[in-house]
């Protein structure tokens, strides 16, 4: 297999930072490839009350998501490292858990939903954290990018919440 780095990176950046960035990079291909297949499972998977809501609420999400993943793909590529965007490396270098439901109520997927936002939003601020000191225009991607997942989680939320603003478990 070829080399996994380049011996150059965007100017203004050291080949260490750059390749440092973009390993961060690719640990958010890794979860948001795995979100978007995710969202894909449950949108084929939910049933009962607001099924037709909930199923059509998802491939708006599940587009952007890849949209995400692609920009992030690209930035590494502009940084001299291929993203890796395959199964298997998803599966060895991820952190969390899969997914569980499989056919389930609106309710069910939702609030499992919920919490795969809640650690790819987590991690994402984590990754900006990573990256703020070191490059600009990777920070504004990943912020642009968790302001569109949050939004996608009050989307989900705004379902399980109840009028006194509590989100049963």
């Amino acid at each position: 297999m070829a080399s996994s780095k380049s011996n150059y990176t965007v100017p203004g950046l050291t080949l260490k930072d750059g390749h440092k960035v973009a390993k961060t990079l690719q640990m958010r291909i890794h979860a948001l490839n795995d979100l978007q297949l995710t969202l894909k499972h449950a949108h084929w998977n939910v049933v009962g009350r607001d099924f037709i809501g909930v199923h059509e609420m998802l491939d708006p999400q599940i587009n952007e998501v890849r949209g995400y993943i692609d920009a992030l793909a690209e930035r590494m590529a502009t940084m001299g490292v291929p993203p890796n965007g395959l199964p298997g490396a998803i599966v060895k270098d991820r952190t969390w858990e899969d997914y569980s439901l499989g056919r389930a109520t609106t309710t069910q997927h939702l609030t499992a939903l919920n919490e795969v936002y809640n650690g790819v939003i987590s991690s994402h601020r984590e990754a900006i954290a990573e990256v703020s000191d070191i490059d600009p225009i990777t920070e504004d991607i990943l912020i642009g990018q968790t302001a569109g997942l949050e939004l996608f989680q009050w989307f989900m939320r705004s379902h399980l919440e109840n009028t006194a603003g509590d989100i049963p478990k």
